[in-house]
Order: C-alpha cells, then structure tokens, then sequence
C-alpha cells in the first residue's frame, strides 16, 4: 500500500486541490493507498479542509517539516512512503512511474518539478540545468518523495535536528542503500515563494546558510523563507 503523507501548515488555500489530485493519481495508478494530512499547528480550516478531501488528518504542533513528516510516517500503515509537500499537484503517470521503480528494486526516489506560472525569468532558466543535476545526482526536493518503509526507518527518517535541506540528507541515505531514481514524470509545485520574495533575498538565504554550514539548516532563525509568516501571493488573489 502506499501511504501518501503531507505536512501542512496553514494550507487552506491548497491542500484541498492536493488531496484530491493525489487521490485522483492514485486511482489512475490503481493503487491501494491512504491519505494523511499532518496539520502541524494550523491556525486556519487546513485540517477540516483535508477531511472533507477524504484524508485523515494527524494533528501535531511541532513547527517542523521534518518532525512533521515523521509523525506522518509513524501513523502511516503502507509499505511505501510517498511525502508530498501541501501546495503540490501530482498525476496519474507520476504515481504509476513511482510504482513501476519501486516493483523493479528501487529503494525510492523523486521526480522533476514544475513551478506554477508566473515564475520570474531567471527560474525559467535555471529550472531545466536544476532537472538535469538533479537526476545526475539523484537528488530530489521535499515537494515529491518516496521512499520504501523498511529503507524509511533503517535510516532513521528524516532528520529532527534540521529546519531545511532534510530531504538532501534522507536522499543521501537512501542511496547509500540501493536505487534512487528520479522520474522523467513531473509534479506541479507552487511557485509563491519565487513570486514573493526576490532573487537577491533567495540567493542571500543561501549564502547566509551555506556560510554557516551545517550549523545554518539547524537554526530556524536564519530560514524565514520556510518559517516565517507567509507574504501574500498577490497573483493569487481575486
């Protein structure tokens, strides 16, 4: 069975869209699957929204997309983890690509990303090179991920100590312990964060984290782009 896990924190304006989509998808795949929302500390209709998708909703206050994502895992029944992050769309041929890897020996993998429109120029640019290193390097984003239960816990997880660029370690991981495969399938992904924030705020995020090193992903206060209060997608308003 695959279990379908996704953090949410006030996530009104999407989550209902990905439930279903991921429902939908896996329909199209014919799989046996389950739903479940992780509601980390949501102030909005996030968790009545995801019910009324048909997920089930864990309800946490961690603050954490690392810890939110384990709590999903230990609530999960399936023998394959799919984490799919709130405001992400996937299709039937992902969740059939990801089935057919898993089936031939892949201890799991990712698949490439496509952001929402509009996007800035530069993203347009960078996003084909970013595909391409990606699948060379068998590296995969927080927004699509799955992985084999066994693989999942031998592994420990995702790691808690860090606030950002805890799928990169669990990718690492995995690796190390058989086939990562990243889908030629696409996910469709929000692009907000492109929109409301600048190139130069995004690149100095990660300089200041990169300078830092480890040190800058396990203190939240260098990574207001992830925690900090969200700024309006005005795009995305009426």
């Amino acid at each position: 069975m695959l279990s379908f896990i996704v953090p949410a924190h006030d996530e009104e304006a999407s989550i209902e869209a990905t439930v279903v989509a991921i429902a939908a998808a896996a329909r199209v795949s014919g799989a046996v699957h389950e739903i479940i929302v992780v509601d980390d500390a949501s102030t909005d209709r996030t968790a009545a929204l995801a019910r009324g998708a048909g997920a089930r909703v864990v309800a946490v206050d961690l603050r954490q997309i690392a810890a939110a994502r384990n709590a999903g895992a230990r609530a999960a029944r399936g023998d394959v983890f799919v984490f799919v992050d709130a405001d992400t769309l996937i299709a039937g041929d992902v969740v059939t690509g990801l089935v057919r890897v898993m089936a031939e020996g892949a201890v799991g993998g990712g698949a490439a990303v496509r952001f929402d429109e509009p996007t800035p120029r530069w993203v347009r640019l960078v996003l084909p090179f970013s595909i391409w290193l990606a699948r060379r390097l068998r590296f995969t984003g927080g927004c699509f991920l799955f992985c084999a239960r066994d693989a999942f816990e031998a592994v420990g997880g995702f790691d808690e100590t860090l606030f950002a660029s805890e799928e990169l370690r669990l990718c690492r991981l995995l690796r190390a312990r058989g086939e990562f495969v990243i889908l030629r399938e696409a996910v469709l992904t929000s692009g907000r964060k492109l929109r409301t924030y600048t190139g130069w705020e995004i690149l100095g995020a990660m300089l200041r984290i990169a300078l830092a090193g480890h040190a800058g992903v396990k203190d939240r206060t260098r990574l207001g782009i992830w925690y900090d209060p969200r700024r309006p997608d005005r795009t995305r308003l009426p």
